[in-house]
């Protein structure tokens, strides 16, 4: 009788975890990861590219040297790790963007950035400011940059042009179909 009644509670258990899991919306979290990669790529284009840092063990050799290395400030790690703790509060900048030709939805950034032309602004009229999805892509940001953040920095360091194609679609998947991956934002 006891096994049983504990064959039930397993099963039981195991079907109200099984629907507790929430599934991701594939627009939001792809539109986040490539909101992460284009803030972070703005931001390291943004910095002196002859700015250097020291980076190594700082520890003096048998022959009394120390070994050092002198990378560029914009991909080094503890920058990119800086830059990535702030990277979802540019999130308030996105909205649930609908295309009026597709229907397709996604998130695209409406405020323009400090540099950028004025003219370069969207058609506000297919942009929805409100709602449950406003809040959406900065929490997509925040589960993606805990979970992805040793990868981001990777990536980033190694500065091979396609960083959101690695991320967004080979590493985390989000991105699946090719409309979401090949798009800029």
């Amino acid at each position: 009788m006891a096994s049983w009644m504990f064959r039930v509670c397993v099963v039981l258990l195991s079907i109200l975890l099984s629907s507790s899991k929430a599934k991701r919306n594939t627009v939001v979290y792809c539109s986040a990861c490539r909101a992460i990669v284009d803030e972070m790529s703005f931001s390291i284009s943004q910095i002196d590219p002859k700015k250097t840092v020291n980076v190594g063990s700082f520890r003096l050799s048998p022959d009394g040297t120390i070994k050092d290395k002198k990378v560029p400030l914009a991909r080094s790690e503890v920058h990119l790790s800086e830059l990535l703790d702030g990277v979802c509060d540019r999130m308030n900048d996105y909205a649930l963007y609908e295309d009026p030709e597709t229907q397709e939805k996604r998130y695209r950034r409406f405020a323009p950035r400090a540099d950028q032309d004025m003219s370069d602004l969207p058609d506000f009229k297919n942009f929805k400011f409100e709602g449950p999805e406003a809040n959406a892509l900065k929490f997509a940001c925040e589960t993606i940059r805990e979970e992805l953040e040793d990868d981001i920095i990777a990536l980033l360091q190694k500065d091979s042009g396609r960083v959101q194609q690695e991320l967004c679609s080979n590493i985390s998947d989000y991105c699946r179909d090719s409309v979401h991956a090949n798009e800029e934002l």
